[in-house]
């Protein structure tokens, strides 16, 4: 009989110096390479302070009052709801769409905006960071595009729904 994982790093994690934010210390853990921590704060923080630039210039009314803002609505804004899982029934494959738990939704979210910003070349990681939260907060960006071709194909598959168990 299975027992459910309990892990300690939820609550081992510390928020991060800047914001106190436990979200954005994960991301930033995300962000790490080779165990470079100060590296990738480096780049999360100048980053946030890109954005801040330009929300300062931007007058739409509707506009996050800070990067912090924007970060979260960005992670919110790109969260799945459903994906498919290939289920192998009677000698078939399936791709069978099934809800997404919520720490799921989230390391998937990040996921897909650090693949868009790696994807990219050319230019400082922190610029190409902060062009793509803050295309993702305005529900653009390649981020946002992988978001809706997995909801699209959970939505192509719906007839394979009864599979899920």
């Amino acid at each position: 009989m299975g027992r459910k994982r309990f892990t300690k790093a939820a609550e081992q994690l510390r928020p991060d110096p800047r914001y106190g934010d436990k979200v954005v210390s994960r991301f930033i853990n995300c962000i790490m390479y080779d165990g470079k921590k100060a590296v990738a704060q480096r780049v999360m923080y100048d980053c946030f302070d890109i954005i801040d630039e330009k929300l300062a210039k931007e007058t739409a009314p509707d506009k996050p009052e800070n990067a912090l803002k924007l970060f979260q609505a960005a992670i919110e804004n790109v969260k799945p709801f459903v994906e498919v899982r290939s289920k192998r029934i009677g000698g078939a494959n399936y791709q069978v769409p099934l809800p997404v738990n919520r720490k799921r939704q989230q390391s998937l979210a990040f996921r897909w905006i650090i693949d868009a910003t790696r994807a990219e070349r050319g230019r400082p990681m922190c610029q190409r960071l902060a062009d793509e939260l803050y295309a993702a907060a305005k529900k653009e960006g390649k981020a946002m595009m992988t978001r809706d071709q997995t909801h699209r194909m959970a939505e192509a598959n719906r007839a394979f729904a009864h599979f899920a168990n």
